[in-house]
């Protein structure tokens, strides 16, 4: 049985060594939240999941060993050449790795993720897996840059990709590839073949591909899940 408190507690005291801090109340002040926050992670068991990709990104270090004190703490995860999202099926049972992607700076050289960066790891138990309901996908991990989703997604979230689900018949929020540049938007197919990117955000107007122009557009993967801070 998974103890939770103890992965917890093991996390937070990575924490304070890679930041060279003493108290919760500290690492709290850090990450700009309060020290119920921290508390109730160690209370309750919670791994803070997205404050653990923002640390290992900002100082370089592993996400395998930050949240489970797997291998050493230099990062080793920023290969270029690796598969564009994993099958998670493949991995060891105990933990899954999914790769990290910034596509800020995309490349957009291809209608995949194959060419662009991966800055990092993202470990999940078996059990978050489980009841996330992601056990056969093939994930990717994108952060979210701007405004033109929310309220759905923030600018920094971190949104889960299934890479096996490029189905937008009947709508959905994906990760697009429009003219070399890759954009999260919530798509709707339109009579004749037509497609509207539609950004959640009212500020923004819908985009409509028409379909003598869908050879510019090619679905990545489907948005499951997302990472983020409370408003």
């Amino acid at each position: 049985m998974i103890d939770k408190k103890a992965i917890a507690e093991g996390v937070l005291e990575r924490m304070k060594s890679v930041l060279e801090l003493s108290s919760d109340k500290e690492i709290a002040a850090y990450f700009g939240i309060s020290p119920t926050s921290v508390h109730n992670w160690r209370r309750r068991g919670s791994v803070p999941y997205d404050e653990c990709v923002r640390l290992a990104i900002a100082k370089k270090i592993s996400l395998g060993w930050l949240v489970l004190g797997d291998g050493d703490v230099a990062d080793t995860s920023l290969a270029v050449n690796e598969p564009a999202g994993l099958y998670l099926s493949d991995s060891p049972p105990e933990t899954k790795s999914v790769p990290l992607y910034d596509v800020e700076g995309a490349a957009g050289a291809g209608r995949s993720l194959e060419h662009e960066t991966v800055v990092g790891h993202f470990p999940m138990t078996a059990e978050l897996i489980a009841q996330l309901g992601l056990t056969d996908a093939r994930l990717a991990g994108i952060r979210v840059r701007g405004d033109s989703m929310e309220p759905t997604l923030f600018d920094g979230d971190w949104t889960f990709i299934n890479l096996n689900d490029t189905n937008w018949s009947l709508g959905g929020v994906f990760l697009v590839w429009v003219s070399g540049e890759l954009r999260i938007k919530r798509v709707q197919r339109l009579s004749g073949g037509a497609m509207y990117l539609i950004s959640d955000n009212t500020h923004y107007e819908k985009e409509m591909i028409p379909r003598s122009q869908m050879q510019e557009v090619a679905i990545i993967g489907r948005v499951k899940t997302r990472l983020g801070g409370i408003a």
